[in-house]
């Protein structure tokens, strides 16, 4: 009788879960057709995941580089690159705080990010804490910012996500991040910026009260374009699994985009966050995440890497680049850069169907008959299919694979 109710569970198990047969070009889903309305410029929103402008997904893996405290250390960009990341995240200032970053050391930023074939966020950092910094300057600020910088972004959009202001609001009434925020986005769009747009959260970006989790779908809905995405970041707010699992499935399961745009993993005075669920999270949903930060933090716990030097990573950098759902494991280049193996032209047969074997109550092994192509099937994802969504469960370089939970 249980062998009997073990393979039954099986077979419906086995009827749950997909293979995606991963050729050598890279991604591994190409999504579907845009949204309608949505503008297909470069990376783009399609079915509330960032796509890129053919639709292939791209999960940002990445750092996050403090360019504008740090503007001799460009070295940086190449060294990320070498060590993995498809993305920088580039902290610049629009002059209310530090340092004007001129239109032509941001054209020199978005020129190396190209050359070392990196994705590049452009985030502006004075807006960090407004209503608690006194401080910190406003959004529209950074929005009238970034219009300045019109002639140097467009026709950027295969390279550059514009976030538009880092953490911009504090403790102090959060509430009020969303209409700033939403002007913030129409202003752009009125000044004919096609980038996907990046918005972070309030709360210090930490939205521990909620906030941009409760407004986001009107949030989104402002842009007409659609071409819009969530950043969370997770610092000692997000120490227990069940928050980090929960805040990025709420995202995930309303069709709204979302990454982790800053993250941190050591323990601080306010806690010790949980950077493992957060990266096997991200792994598992296909969200990208940016750690903070590559070197230079005035609290150097933080630093990925000790004195800007990729032979000195920190624990923490291993951690990040090496380490289980690490950079180095899991980081994909974009494929508008041309990579992959350039005689590639046949994309995969189908998986066959998987059978399943050694069963438990929270285990089970899949075979399948491999997929094949002109060059070589490099691996395969086995996803959950739940309605219209799916979640990666498994990774396998082989057609065998053991699935748990």
């Amino acid at each position: 009788m249980r062998t009997s109710r073990v393979a039954a569970l099986l077979t419906r198990l086995v009827t749950l879960l997909g293979l995606v047969a991963l050729g050598v070009l890279g991604p591994a889903t190409a999504h579907a057709q845009s949204s309608p309305g949505a503008l297909a410029t470069g990376l783009h929103i399609s079915d509330g995941r960032l796509v890129e402008g053919n639709g292939n997904d791209f999960i940002m893996r990445g750092v996050n580089h403090a360019h504008t405290w740090y503007p001799g250390e460009t070295q940086s960009l190449a060294d990320v690159k070498a060590l993995g990341a498809n993305t920088v995240r580039v902290v610049l200032s629009n002059g209310h705080r530090w340092t004007k970053n001129s239109a032509a050391d941001v054209a020199g930023i978005v020129s190396q990010c190209k050359a070392n074939r990196l994705i590049c966020v452009l985030e502006v950092h004075d807006t960090t804490g407004y209503g608690e910094d006194a401080a910190a300057g406003t959004l529209d600020q950074a929005a009238d910012y970034w219009i300045g910088l019109k002639d140097v972004l467009v026709g950027e959009e295969n390279y550059v996500i514009v976030n538009i202001g880092n953490e911009p609001w504090g403790n102090t009434d959060p509430a009020g991040w969303t209409a700033p925020t939403t002007a913030a986005i129409k202003k752009l769009r009125n000044a004919g910026f096609e980038h996907t747009i990046m918005v972070d959260a309030p709360n210090w970006g930490q939205d521990w009260q909620g906030v941009m989790r409760a407004n986001a779908q009107a949030v989104y809905d402002a842009d007409t374009t659609g071409n819009l995405i969530f950043s969370i970041h997770m610092y000692s707010v997000y120490d227990t699994a069940q928050e980090i699992t929960d805040y990025l499935n709420a995202f995930v399961n309303a069709g709204l985009p979302i990454l982790i745009g800053e993250f941190g993993g050591p323990p601080d005075q306010w806690g010790d966050p949980d950077e493992d669920t957060m990266m096997a999270a991200a792994q598992q949903l296909r969200l990208g995440y940016l750690a903070w930060s590559w070197s230079g933090n005035t609290d150097p716990i933080l630093d990925l890497s000790i004195g800007f030097d990729p032979s000195r990573l920190s624990s923490w950098g291993q951690r990040i680049f090496n380490g289980a759902n690490g950079i180095a494991q899991t980081s994909r280049e974009a494929t508008v850069f041309g990579g992959g193996n350039p005689g590639d032209t046949q994309a995969p047969t189908a998986p066959g169907t998987p059978t399943a074997s050694a069963g438990t109550a929270t285990s089970l092994t899949l075979a399948w008959t491999a997929a094949t192509d002109n060059v070589g099937v490099t691996g395969y994802d086995v996803v959950r299919v739940s309605g219209g969504s799916e979640a990666t469960v498994a990774a396998s370089t082989t057609n065998t694979v053991a699935v748990t939970g």
